[in-house]
C-alpha cells in the first residue's frame, strides 16, 4: 500500500500542482491531444508527480524569468556558434583540433544546483562533462584545449546561477 504525505504546505502544494501540469503538458506533447488519452495521462502525471515529490522534495530554489530569459538567449546563442564552429572543424581537416580533458571547479553548492550547471553545460556542443576530479572538481571532454573553455564554463555557470537561484551567482563572474 502507498501512502500519501501526511504534511501539505502551500509550497508542497504549490509544488505538486506545478509539477502534474508539467507532466501532463508533456504527455499532451507526446501523445497529441487526444481525448482518449487524457485520462490515463492526467492519471500519470499525477501518480509521476506525486512520486516525484517524495523522491525530490521541493527546495528553495527560485526561478528568475528574466534570468530565465537570459540563460534561454545564451543558450541558443551558443548552441548556434558551437554547433557552427564544431560543423566547420569536422569538415575541414586544416582546422586545429586540441582535444583533451579540462578539469572545471564550478563555484555552485554540489547537489541539484551543480547538477543542473552539469547537464546544461553538456547540451552545448564542443565541452561534455564525463565524471568527476574530485568532489569540487568537474571533468570535462574538449574538443580543443586552446580555447578559453574554463572562462566559458564560469560566465555560463554565473548566468545559470542567476537563473535558477537570487544572490546564487558566482561572486565576480557576471558576464
Amino acid at each position: 500500500m502507498v501512502s500519501m504525505p501526511t504534511k501539505t504546505s502551500g509550497t508542497g502544494l504549490f509544488a505538486c500542482v506545478v509539477r502534474i501540469l508539467a507532466l501532463l503538458a508533456f504527455w499532451l506533447v507526446l501523445t497529441g491531444l487526444s481525448v482518449a488519452d487524457l485520462g490515463a495521462g492526467l492519471v500519470a502525471a499525477v501518480l509521476a508527480g506525486w512520486l516525484s515529490l517524495r523522491l525530490m522534495p521541493p527546495g528553495r530554489v527560485r526561478v528568475r524569468p528574466t534570468g530565465l530569459a537570459r540563460l534561454a538567449s545564451r543558450f541558443v546563442r551558443q548552441s548556434l556558434v558551437a554547433g557552427w564552429d564544431v560543423a566547420r572543424r569536422a569538415l575541414s581537416p586544416r582546422l586545429p583540433l586540441e582535444p583533451g580533458l579540462l578539469a572545471y571547479a564550478p563555484r555552485l553548492p554540489g547537489g541539484l544546483a551543480r547538477d543542473g550547471f552539469t547537464a546544461l553545460s553538456s547540451l552545448l556542443p564542443g565541452t561534455v562533462p564525463v565524471g568527476a576530479k574530485t568532489a569540487e572538481e568537474v571533468v570535462y571532454h574538449c574538443l580543443d584545449l586552446t580555447q578559453p573553455v574554463a572562462a566559458q564554463l564560469a560566465a555560463d555557470e554565473a548566468v545559470y546561477a542567476a537563473a535558477v537561484s537570487p544572490g546564487a551567482a558566482p561572486a565576480g563572474s557576471v558576464p
